[in-house]
């Protein structure tokens, strides 16, 4: 595992996470959620409890959030969800401090996003926060049927833009992306300052690790 930049010079495409790897986006997250319950009647969870569950798509968010309330109270907690966090979505979300200058250099690497959030959210945040224009593409779930650690969306990103899996690299906090990127054949790197658990994720020996932004913005800018 190199813990050290920058990146092998074969390395012309960096796919990111989103969620815990370029923002943090948790408080509006659970905002988000303890409106949708407080919308159904249920009982509002704490905020701590509700990061625990970020990370693996809306679905298992809300499954986890509604708990034992019965699969009619969760799929309407999809829509209303849908609708509280559609307007809440960038109320502190910001990219992690220093991560703007990633975007400030277009030419240092293509740059392209993997995620598990659903398109439609993401696409909100990209434009608040202005980054979209240094994206050669974003991907997250098709039907909800490939989140990572499928390793469906990286391909998808690979093949729209010709890079082989040999001059890519993932990052990622969680091992979901870990596994995401081995499956596809494409290097990761780990970031430690997310939501994922930073032990198990260390445990799958990652290719670079990143303990903090900084360490990230030196890895890929050098």
């Amino acid at each position: 595992m190199k813990r050290r930049g920058p990146l092998d010079d074969a390395i012309r495409l960096v796919m990111f996470d989103l969620d815990g790897t370029l923002i943090d986006s948790k408080y509006d997250i659970a905002t988000a959620v303890n409106l949708t319950l407080e919308a159904l009647g249920l009982p509002t969870r704490p905020p701590e409890e509700i990061f625990t569950f970020v990370g693996d798509g809306v679905k298992r968010l809300l499954r986890l959030s509604v708990g034992d309330a019965g699969e009619a109270r969760y799929e309407e907690s999809l829509r209303v969800f849908r609708r509280q966090y559609l307007a809440h979505a960038m109320d502190t979300t910001r990219l992690y401090p220093g991560l703007d200058q990633l975007f400030g250099r277009r030419e240092t690497h293509v740059k392209a996003i993997a995620t598990n959030k659903s398109p439609e959210y993401t696409a909100k945040i990209v434009e608040g926060l202005g980054i979209g224009t240094a994206l050669a593409a974003i991907e997250g779930p098709r039907d909800g049927a490939d989140l990572k650690p499928d390793p469906g969306m990286v391909l998808r990103i690979l093949k729209t833009l010709a890079v082989p899996p040999a001059a890519a690299v993932l990052v990622g906090d969680s091992t979901n992306d870990v596994h995401a990127a081995r499956a596809a054949g494409v290097r990761v790197c780990a970031v430690g300052y997310g939501y994922g658990h930073r032990e198990k994720v260390l445990a799958l020996r990652p290719d670079y690790y990143c303990e903090q932004p900084d360490d990230l913005v030196s890895l890929l800018l050098g």
